[in-house]
Parts: C-alpha cells; structure tokens; sequence
C-alpha cells in the first residue's frame, strides 16, 4: 500500500497538482475525489477522502479530507450501553470511538407516532478496521435471522434471565446491522455534502481540510482538459488482438480541436504524412503526425502526450474491455508501467481509470444512456445516429496489410475513430455525466459506469441521512417462499401495456375509414364547459372568468364536434387522418407522486394495528391492485421439507472432512445448494405430477399508507421539478443566445451558449435518474424494494392507456400502445389547438385532445387521500386532492408505418416508424437487423426501403416505390449476382460469428460459427483456432442437401486460396468429388434459397402486408414472364397488400 500511495503522489507531482494542506481558504472546483489512506501523528493509519480541485486561475491542487468510516447496530432488551461497553472493549484496537443514537427507523412499528430506534454507532479509523470487525459480527446476526422463529418460541416458553458477568459474550444480543456496506467516499460525500463538478470554499486546520461550504451560486464550470484515443494493434488472420503477441501499430489521439498520430515504424511500412481530415465541417481537424521507431517509443509517446497535454479526462469507445487491458500489457512487455507513467490502473472489476486521471469510456454512455438498439452500439452505428455521418470502415482481416503496404489508408482510418470518440463525447457526454456528477454522491468514473438503479440508491440515501433515517439492507432474495403451501420458483407482476392494434402505411394525404360514434361526439360537446372549466381551473391555476376569448375557443371547438357528429355515414368515414402521439408526461413518476407510492408505504393489517393512526376517520389507507404472475412446483411443503432434508443431510456428511470450520447453516445456505435442491424438486415434480411448474395470474391488493414518512416521494417530485426548472433555463438561454446572435454580441452569444449546454445537460440527467425510480424499487438487492409498488405502478399506467384506447375507439382509430401513450389517427377536422387569451394579456396553447383525455381521467385517477404532515409536533396531516397524470401531444405527422408480423393475422409489438411532414424519419423502433455480422444486403434494403414510404400521393404509388426496392434487391439474388465481381458479393451476403470461447470448448455442440471454424482449423491449420474470439466469416453452400444449414457454412478465405486448396477442400466440404471447375464456382455452390428466404423474411416483416386488405401483389424478378412469376410467388411467398386498390398484377 505505502509504495502505491508513493507512485500515486509521484503521478500527481508529474501532472503539476499541488498539496494543499493550510494556509489562506481556497476557492475550488472539485473534479474528482477518491478514496486513501494517511498516517496520522502518532503513525496511525486514516481512511480519508482525497479531493482535487481547480482553482479559479486553472491551478490544480489536492487536499485531504479526514473522516471515521461507522455502521450501526441495533440490540434487544435496551442492552445498548452493556453492549457498547463490551465491544469497546472487544476490539480496542480497532474501534475508534462508540457511540449510542437515536435514527427513524421505518421498519419500526408505530414509528409515525414520533418514536425513534436506539444504535449503537461503531466508528473507525480506516475501512480495513471496520471491515474486520464487520467481518466478525455480521455472521451471527445472520445465522440468529435464520433462526428467529426457533429463538423467539424458545424465549417465550422459557424467558432468560440476562447474565451480565465479564465471560458473557454479548454479540447474541445484537439483532441487526446496518449501513456496513455503504463505499466510504459514498459515505463521506453524503455526510459531508460533497458533489463533484461543484464549487466549494475549502478552509484548512491541522493539515486537513476543516471547513467544506458548497458555493451554489457559482454554476459556470471551468473548461477541464479532455482527450480521445483508439489504438490499432496487429493481430493473427481471423483471431482476436492477444496483447501477449501482438503489437501495437498505431495510437491515435485528439484533444483541443487537433489529432495526433502515433505510429510504430518498426511494425508500420512506411512513414505517414500529415493531413487533413473534416467527415463534416464542423468536425475538421488537422492530423500531426510523429514516426517513432518501435512499439516502446509508440507507447512512451503516447503518455508524454497524456503528461504534457496534463489531460484530466481520457475518453475511449470500449477502451475498458480492449484499449487499455492491451496497452496494460504490451507495458508489461515492452518494460513501461502504466500506472508509474500516467496514474491509470485495473480497478474493480474491469475498468481503469487513476485517482488524479479520470477514464470516461463512452460505450457505457451508449449502453445506458444513448437510447439506441442494442444492435447498434458500435462506434460506427453510434457515430452515424449521434454525429451524422459515416465514419471510415476498414475491415479487420485486411488492417495487418494495410500497416505494411498503405500506412497511409491505415493511419485515415485510425484517426477517424479518436476524432469519432472525441466529438461523441464533446457533444453528448462531457456536460451530461458531470451534470449527474452535481447530484450523485460519487465520482465521475462510477457516475458513468454504474446503473441508474444505483445512482438512485445514492440519492435515496443522501435523502435518508439528511432526515436522520437509517438505511434498510439490501434486499436478499427469499429463497423459500411458498404460494398456496407450493415452493415458488419465480413471481413477477404485469407490466405495462404494449400492444399493436394495426399494421399498414398510414398517411396524412391519403384518406382512411373511420368508424366514428355519433353518442360520443354528442357527449364531448355536452361537455366543452366542464372541459374548458377543468383547463383553466386544474390544467392553468386560474378561474374561468380570467379567460377573454371563452365563447370563441368553445365555439370552435362545438363547431368542430358538430361537423363530425352530423357526417351521414359517420361508421364507414372516409378523410384524411391526424396523426398524433399522445403520451403521458414522466408517467411513472407521476403515477408514484399523485398515488403516494413508496416501497416503506405498502403495509398491511399488523402494520397497521401497531400505528397511531390506525382509525377509519384518518382516511390514511388507500388500497390499489396490481396483477401477480408466478411459477410454483406441484409438490406440496411436506414433499418440499422431505426432499430439502435429504438434501441437508448428504451434503453435511460429504462436507463432515472438508469444512470441519464451517457449521450446518453455512454448509447448506449457499447458492449450490438451492440450485441442486431445485433440480431436484423440478425431477420430482416432473415424475410425480407429469409437469415441472403451475403458472399462475393473479388479481392482489394492498393498502398504501397515505401519512407515512415522505422521504422517497419527495426526493422523486425534487427531482421532477428541478427537471422543468432546468427545461425553462434552457428555453431562457437559447432565447438569449438568439437574441446576441441577432446583436453581433459574440461573447453575450458564447456564455449563452454555454448556459444553454449547461442546462440542457442538467435537465437531461434529471430525465435519467427520474425515470428510474420505478425500475429501482424491482431491482434485486435494492435497499428500497417493493415488488408491490412496481405492479401499482404498471397496472395504473395500463389502465390509464387502456381507458385512452377506448376512448380513441369512439373518435378515431387507435394503431400502436406504448407503455405511457397511444399512437392514433383521427379525422380531419377533429378540434386541435386554440389559443387561450387572458385578461392579463397573456396567452396560452392548449391541445383538445390532451385536455380532453386529461378531463376524462382526471377524476378517476385523482388521490383524494393524499396527505401531508404540516405540523411535525402534534402530528397534524392535511389532505387534498392530488392528481399530475397528464398527456402530452406530439404531432402531427406526415406518415406512420407499422410492419405486420410474418405469420398472418399476428400483430409485432413496438415496431413502427414515423416520419414528419419534410419526409424524414421522426422516429424508428423495433427495426434492428443492424446488428454485427449481419447481411450487409439486408441493411441496405432496410435503409432504402424507409425513405420510400412517404413517396406518391397514394398507397399505390407507395407500394409501387416500396416493390421496386424490393424487386431490385430480390433481383440481384434471382440472378445470382450477375454483374458483381465475387469479392462484391460476398460483401453483400457474407455472415459472421465470433466465437466466445476456444473451439475446443464446444465440445460436440453444431452451428454455423462451430462448422466454419472446423473448417478454417482444416484449411489454415490448428493454430487459427487456439485463442478465443476466433472471427468466422462464412457464406451458405446448397450442397450436401443432406445436412442442416448449420453444416454447410463455407469460410469465405477458401475462395481466396490456392485454386487447387480451393478445389480439394470444397470438394470434401459438398461431399462430391465429381465437381469439375465451373460446378464449384462462387454461384454455384451458394444456397441461393437461403438468400432469398432471408432477404424474403425481412420484405414481409417491413412492408405491411396482409393487415391492410385481401389484396396481393407479387414482387417478383424482373425478367420473369407471367408464369414464372406465379411460379416463384408459389415458392417464397413474396407479396404486400394494397388497401382498396384490387389486384395489381404488375407494378413496373
């Protein structure tokens, strides 16, 4: 430890950081903070928080914060002070000091009444101490909850008479343990008010900071240094880069507008010369070039950058996984330390990042906080969503070549990748996670790695602390939980609604049937008075008589109803459609602050009967239902018990010689045995009942407490409202941003700017934590878990989306539900927006068909139990009603498409895009075939086939531009190629898999990545199948017929052979020796049946087909005449529906 802490303040001396430990307050922007250790006067060890700051004037300094990590125990029978006594005497040595408090407790019964729990406070001086002495008592608090049932009938029987004499051991005593596992700079942080990415007066004493006060009214942030890199290593053909062999070849870097190439001369061909690279304009940048003459130079050059730059973010794309575990080891190898040179090192788990030097590694942004596919999380996909263009592709197998005989090639598409990183993080990720860094007790490294579920753990315990509430324990998993006197082997709840209700191309100049409900237009100009009532008076705050324009907005609206109403044939009506998106704003965190949700609030009856509060004239009890989903085994709990018995006693006999240390609890309460205990209850069941589970739904409720401490719903409404708050500062700042830009002002527009990018990023992370709170109450091992107020949650929104369809039913034409909206069409004409004006001379916009759906739920989902406690001494609660469960409305749209499922008459979920009125895609989901590895022919027919939907002005002028992409495309396959060269089609249609682990491994298992691997060990020998991530590029051969597909991938390095090696292998893989020369040609040995059925499969899934009418029109190939397409549609099913237009027997 001491020599690490040794090169960690020799890295900090490199980078310039000065030690700041008295002397003058300072002014300080804290950037990053990490957990040390110090010795004191008296040469003992300190657990503290070292912090770094910039100052105003860019220096940057460090300093020590000393704080005594501490967990807490509870205890029966007021043992406290007998108990505190005997462990600080127990371990002198390590307990610094013990202390006996009082926390809410809200597990406690009756702890609304205003009773607090007695701990004792174990203090240390480092977290090595705590840890020990954890270590130690943790366990028979354990092993005393397993047997709680057993001790507390033994007490009641026969009630003890406590013994305090110096040999009792008074641990049995002790009934809980808490906040022993919260990380220490967690600790301190909360406590003590530290965020990073804020800035704070720093006063000193002792050596030690003092005093830390948050300046909350400093927001600009100082510019702190940035750098992007990518490495390009040298690899064996189709292995994966083995750091152990192989080389880096060139390091590419950009910081400051400017890139940088370094390139290793003793691997690379030829020097390369600097140049210029823009793949947009606002993305050009000039490349410096240094040849440096071997791998070490490559690398040192590489750090001496890092120091000189004093970088204090490096940024990579997947640099966590691959970047840094290979330079890590080629430092290794070429006798470089990477943690002596720039401070960086494997932390936990897989990530590296140092303690001055923070590592940002933006796929963990893609991951959660991107929004995209899973499959496009590669930087080029992520690149081409994110920037807007195409970044430079090379492929893998041909990088080793390019190093030796273009450098040049290589060394463009190097940089392209640094200058990718750079600017993905500069525009996306910089501002955001230091925005979230302002809010979450951790640093920036765990910011950006952690899930959001834990990021609202943090927040939820910084609320806790500052209410004096003790934090519950991580939820452990019940693993014997029965349902019915069956073992459940899994529950669950329904979750939200998602369901497509049509499939078709649907368009805003193309006319659709409508069938409308006379009664329900009558009903909504019934009520255009209460609707225009509950805008002003719950929607705007105001009364209805501030509103001046009141007759001419109702007018309009009666006006737009009447005409609707009154169409003749009003259930077979044909106009054109509105296509609207209507959502509920933060529905989930809506749903949890008007219906009072938390996971301390769902109680029951013995809850209950213990609270003061517990009489029907309180109104505190709100019950709510939710729907319950669970598998359970057959066998009763007599057959369990019997069977878990065995269990117990074979393994305690086969354990009797190998863990004589460990006793009967700790031998059987592990995770082998449950799973050895379950396979044998699933062949039990199996032979006994002919099924292995019983599933079953179910309808539950519970009653939420309306009184109970607010802690959790207070920190999820801060955070909503600071959301909008941020939301407005950005409008604010653009607008002045504008308004400087119009001025010439370029300083009054760069510091607008600035705010602007400071507040969108705010309110960004404000959206990312909000809407976790739900998912994070179903998290395992969540502090605050609550299965029940997740299935509230859901059931509430459903319900709402539910009530919205039906309503859209009478007016309209429901096609897609999402989990918080409904996607609709309805008739032109329908009212839209009108313009509120005020006495006051203000305005203001209202959507009819948000206030409309708003009105209708308003008083069916309304809290008229909601209360809050107004006077902390008497207890005093006032109710109200409490109702923020509103839709939004975005539109309209020029044109939605929602694909049908291949089997007729199913309908996909969450598969739909929509395009705005200019013909671009406004948004895109459930389209993901652009995942790695597949047909390159398949992503383009998928990229050409969406900017077709918004062509001609009728669904036939549509689906004749959407044939002709399919046609042509359908048609390079029919003519097997004609016109490619054999290297272009099999870029088109080449697959790939990589495999995970050593062909070896796979024992006797088959697929298409095992069969090409086989064969590229026969072909290239056994060494290209030795490592893991061995990369099979393969193509699929119609021969032998006999076999599955999955054994008859051909690898396509076998066309690029030898033409004899080409020939004999070929033969012996089609298993037919007689195929002479032109038999065994590229075509000739494809399946192009395969082709065809996959390129087929995606033509059905994107273009609508039966769901639209009963009429069919085949795609077929060009040059086909009348029967041969008859004859091919017969065979692949290849055709799209036209809605109203007969049968269209040619297109083109």
């Amino acid at each position: 430890m001491n020599e690490k802490l040794r090169i960690q303040e020799l890295v900090d001396k490199k980078f310039g950081i000065e030690t700041v430990k008295d002397g003058r307050d300072r002014l300080g922007f804290i950037a990053n903070f990490k957990t040390s250790i110090i010795k004191d006067e008296e040469l003992n060890e300190r657990s503290v928080l070292q912090i770094y700051y910039i100052e105003e004037n860019g220096n940057w300094c460090k300093s020590i914060i000393q704080y005594n990590p501490y967990f807490y125990l509870s205890c029966e029978n007021n043992l406290e002070k007998e108990i505190a006594f005997f462990l600080e005497k127990k371990y002198q040595k390590n307990i610094s000091k013990v202390e006996i408090i009082e926390k809410v407790d809200l597990e406690m019964p009756n702890h609304l009444s205003g009773r607090k729990k007695k701990y004792i406070k174990l203090k240390f001086n480092t977290v090595s101490e705590l840890m020990y002495v954890r270590n130690q008592i943790k366990p028979q608090i354990d092993r005393r909850k397993q047997y709680k049932p057993v001790i507390q009938n033994t007490q009641t029987l026969f009630p003890e008479t406590i013994n305090l004499n110096k040999n009792t051991d008074l641990t049995e005593y002790i009934t809980d343990i808490r906040e022993y596992d919260v990380p220490y700079h967690s600790r301190v942080c909360i406590d003590l008010n530290i965020r990073a990415a804020k800035w704070y007066k720093i006063s000193f004493k002792d050596n030690v900071v003092n005093q830390i006060v948050c300046m909350e009214n400093i927001v600009e942030r100082p510019e702190l240094k940035y750098l992007a890199f990518d490495i390009e290593t040298s690899k064996a053909q189709l292995q994966f880069p083995d750091a152990k062999i192989d080389v880096v070849m060139m390091i590419s870097l950009m910081y400051e507008g400017d890139a940088y190439l370094i390139v290793n001369r003793e691997f690379c061909g030829q020097d390369v010369e600097g140049f210029e690279y823009a793949p947009k304009p606002e993305f050009e940048c000039t490349v410096n070039i240094f040849n440096v003459k071997n791998e070490y130079e490559c690398i040192k050059k590489f750090f001496d950058i890092i120091v000189s730059y004093r970088a204090f973010i490096i940024t990579s794309f997947n640099g966590d996984k691959f970047d840094w575990p290979f330079i890590h080891e080629r430092c290794n190898q070429v006798g470089l330390s990477l943690e002596k040179e720039i401070g960086i090192n494997l932390e936990e788990g897989p990530e590296y990042f140092g303690r001055f030097i923070t590592h940002l590694d933006c796929l963990y942004w893609v991951i959660r906080d991107a929004y995209l596919p899973q499959g496009s999380h590669g930087l080029k996909s992520v690149t081409k969503a994110k920037l807007g263009y195409q970044p430079i592709e090379v492929d893998p197998e041909k990088m080793v070549f390019l190093a030796k005989e273009n450098t040049q090639i290589l060394a463009e598409y190097s940089v392209s990748d640094a200058v990718a990183t750079y600017f993905l993080y500069k525009k996306h990720i910089h501002d955001f996670i230091f925005a979230l860094c302002t809010i979450i007790p951790c640093y920036s490294d765990e910011v950006l790695r952690k899930g959001s579920g834990t990021l609202c753990e943090n927040l939820l315990m910084t609320e806790a602390f500052n209410r004096n509430i003790i934090f519950p324990n991580k939820k452990m998993e019940n693993k014997e939980k029965m349902h019915k006197g069956h073992w459940l082997d899994s529950e669950t709840y329904q979750g939200g609604k998602v369901e497509c209700l049509r499939s078709g191309v649907f368009r805003s100049d193309i006319k659709t049937k409508f069938q409308l409900e006379k009664n329900a237009f009558q009903t909504l100009i019934d009520n255009v008075d209460k609707l225009l009532e509950f805008v002003m008076k719950i929607e705007q705050n105001r009364q209805v008589e501030e509103l001046e324009n009141y007759e001419d907005v109702r007018n309009q609206i009666v006006e737009g109803l009447e005409k609707l109403r009154d169409i003749p044939n009003v259930n077979n009506y044909e106009d054109y459609p509105l296509i609207y998106h209507l959502d509920v704003a933060a529905m989930y965190p809506n749903i949890i602050l008007t219906n009072r949700l938390q996971p301390v609030a769902i109680v029951n009856e013995q809850i209950c009967s213990s609270c003061l509060f517990n009489s029907p004239e309180n109104q505190c009890k709100r019950p709510l239902e939710w729907m319950w989903k669970g598998e359970y085994f057959p066998l009763n709990r007599s057959e369990f018990e019997t069977i878990k018995s065995n269990l117990e006693y074979e393994r305690a006999l086969n354990s009797e010689n190998n863990n004589k240390d460990k006793n009967y609890y700790e031998i059987n309460n592990t995770e082998d045995f449950y799973k050895q205990l379950k396979q044998r209850v699933k062949v039990y069941s199996q032979k006994t009942y002919k099924t292995m589970h019983i599933s079953e739904t179910t309808l539950k409720q519970n009653t939420v407490c309306m009184r109970e401490n607010s802690f959790y719903i207070d920190t999820v409404r801060a955070f909503r409202d600071r959301r909008y708050t941020y939301k407005t500062l950005v409008k604010v700042w653009k607008g002045k941003a504008e308004e400087a830009s119009q001025k010439g002002d370029t300083e009054g527009k760069k510091e607008a700017g600035n705010l602007e990018a400071l507040y969108e990023s705010m309110q960004l992370a404000h959206k990312i934590i909000l809407n976790s709170f739900y998912g994070y109450v179903m998290r395992k091992g969540a502090r605050w878990y609550s299965m029940e107020m997740a299935a509230m949650v859901t059931h509430i929104g459903s319900s709402i989306i539910l009530d919205a369809k039906n309503f859209i039913d009478c007016v309209g034409k429901p096609l897609e539900l999402d989990t918080d909206g409904i996607w609709c069409l309805l008739p032109k004409g329908f009212p839209e927006s009108f313009q509120l004006k005020f006495v006051d001379g203000k305005k203001w916009k209202i959507e009819y068909p948000c206030s409309i759906l708003n009105y209708l739920i308003y008083e069916k989902y309304c809290n008229d139990q909601y209360q809050t406690l107004k006077d902390e001494t008497n207890l005093k609660y006032e109710s109200n009603k409490e109702m923020s469960i509103f839709f939004e409305l975005d539109g309209p749209y020029k044109a939605m498409v929602i694909p049908a499922a291949r089997e007729e008459g199913k309908l996909l979920k969450k598969g739909y895009v929509v395009y705005n009125h200019n013909g671009k895609i406004a948004e895109i989901k459930g389209f993901e075939i652009k995942r790695r590895g597949e047909l390159e022919i398949l992503k383009i027919f998928q990229s050409e086939i969406f900017s077709e939907f918004p062509a001609g002005s009728s669904l036939k002028e549509c689906y004749e531009a959407c044939a002709f992409v399919a046609r042509k495309w359908l048609n390079l396959l029919i003519m097997k190629g004609q016109g490619l060269t054999d290297d272009e089609l099999i870029d088109y249609i080449c697959q790939t898999k990589v495999l995970s682990k050593q062909l070896q491994d796979y024992g006797e298992q088959k697929g298409v990545g095992l069969t090409c691997a086989k064969r590229l060990k026969e072909f290239l020998g056994p060494d290209v199948a030795k490592g893991k991530s061995l990369n099979c590029i393969y193509v699929m051969s119609a021969k032998p017929v006999e076999l599955s597909r999955a054994e008859r991938a051909i690898p396509v390095q076998i066309f690029g052979s030898d033409n004899e090696i080409r020939k004999r292998f070929l033969k012996k893989w089609l298993k037919d020796n007689s195929l002479g020369d032109e038999q065994l040609e590229l075509r000739n040995i494809l399946d192009w049946d395969y082709y065809i059925e996959r390129l087929n499969w995606h033509i059905l899934q994107i273009i609508p087909s039966e769901q639209l009418g009963v009429y069919r029109i085949w795609i077929y190939p060009m040059q086909y005449n009348e029967g041969q397409q008859q004859d091919f549609a017969q065979k692949y099913f290849l055709y799209y529906s036209c809605f109203q237009y007969g049968i269209i027997n040619r297109l083109i």
